[in-house]
């Protein structure tokens, strides 16, 4: 089974593993030491802080610059938003999202650099067609969003209930990322060689794009992207061979690139890259799960290994990629990146340079159903707990 399993489960459905379909099982990477060892120094001046319940949540973030709206993402289909300790509905779409089953449902909120002025942002949802959408809306006021503002940016079929993606980032260059799965299914079944090293399907990828409209067109693609001038492939892919990398971060201090890359049956994966290293980058999903074969007999040359990867034998399924910590108040995990996952309640943190992690450390602070992690615009992080609660982290 899948991620969308999982988070079954814990709407109630007895379900509970991963992965899906037959795979090899992976040795741990280098920086897969101390996964299960005594909490770290480093977060025993860290705790949760519990700042609400919601209804499945998601993922939590803020828009640049603003320090008093905090905007929590509920996977049915609403957007609430938290302002001077009281809570309102931002944006409700209910009414267009599927998220029964698997992983389907309204699963990220996007605002770009010039929120403040332009009042655009953007969501990434399953519709009622199990397609993906990026749509864009305008906001009414700071804490009510115009539904009569919609249009559709970027729609792509999905063959599966699995494997969505879903995470919207704008970077480090103003450009909009947007994380997608292989399409579902075991083994990355669909097409000769699967979705993710097949550079003319937009699944299995983290995809580049200016949201924005421009001259009758609903999107624009950055001249520089890897493959726009490459015949057969979508202009739109940034990095390739991925399998469902729910979610990733941008070091918001150095711009480095960070997925947390879900497994198939055997190996769950952290990948690496410093900044503008991912353009074009493949993370050798089907050849390779972790760092060993999963389809013996294909190839994925020069694809970036992995700087963790963790292993179901060891209880974990389904991994959380999480964020940097460039918070002051964090001082002992500061620079050192948080991830979790949905069967382990444990978050750990590591050190992460290119094609290593060092110092990895299993914490003190524990997330059942660790569903995300997220960034206000302060810089403070945050744990999403797909039960409802959603923590941020602060000094004991």
């Amino acid at each position: 089974m899948r991620r969308g399993a999982l988070i079954a489960l814990a709407a109630g459905a007895l379900l509970a593993a991963c992965g899906s379909g037959s795979g090899s099982q992976a040795k741990s990477s280098p920086g897969a030491t101390n996964e299960d060892g005594p909490a770290a120094s480093t977060s025993r001046g860290v705790r949760l802080k519990s700042i609400g319940h919601f209804d499945q949540p998601v993922y939590v973030t803020s828009p640049p610059g603003d320090a008093r709206h905090l905007f929590v993402v509920e996977r049915a289909g609403r957007v609430r938003v938290l302002a001077d300790g009281k809570r309102s509905t931002f944006l409700d779409l209910r009414s267009q999202v599927t998220s029964g089953g698997d992983e389907q449902g309204l699963l990220s909120i996007a605002f770009p650099p010039d929120y403040a002025s332009s009042g655009r942002f953007y969501v990434y949802f399953t519709d009622k067609s199990q397609d993906e959408r990026v749509v864009e809306f305008k906001r009414a006021s700071a804490t009510r969003a115009d539904p009569g503002s919609e249009r559709l940016v970027l729609q792509m079929a999905d063959p599966e209930a699995n494997h969505n993606g879903g995470l919207m980032l704008f970077g480090p260059d103003k450009h909009m990322y947007i994380g997608t799965g292989d399409g579902g299914g075991a083994g990355d079944q669909h097409g000769s060689r699967g979705n993710a090293q097949n550079l003319g399907s937009p699944l299995g990828k983290i995809l580049r794009i200016d949201p924005e409209q421009s001259g009758g067109k609903p999107y624009t693609v950055p001249a520089d992207n890897p493959f726009v001038n490459r015949a057969g492939a979508r202009p739109e892919i940034y990095s390739y061979g991925l399998r469902n990398p729910w979610r990733y971060s941008f070091d918001r201090k150095t711009g480095d690139l960070v997925i947390g890359d879900v497994g198939q049956d055997a190996v769950e994966e952290i990948d690496f890259v410093r900044r503008g290293k991912g353009k074009g980058a493949n993370f050798g999903w089907r050849p390779f799960e972790g760092r060993s074969h999963y389809k013996p007999g294909e190839s994925a040359p020069g694809a970036v290994k992995p700087v963790i990867t963790r292993s179901h034998s060891d209880g974990w399924c389904s991994i959380t990629g999480g964020v940097v910590v460039r918070d002051k108040a964090l001082s002992g995990l500061r620079g050192r990146y948080l991830f979790g996952d949905f069967c382990k309640q444990r978050i750990q943190s590591a050190k992460l340079s290119a094609g290593k992690a060092k110092s990895v450390h299993t914490t003190s602070l524990k997330v059942g159903s660790l569903a995300s992690f997220g960034e206000d615009a302060r810089g403070r992080v945050y744990a999403v707990s797909l039960e409802g609660a959603v923590y941020r982290l602060v000094p004991r």
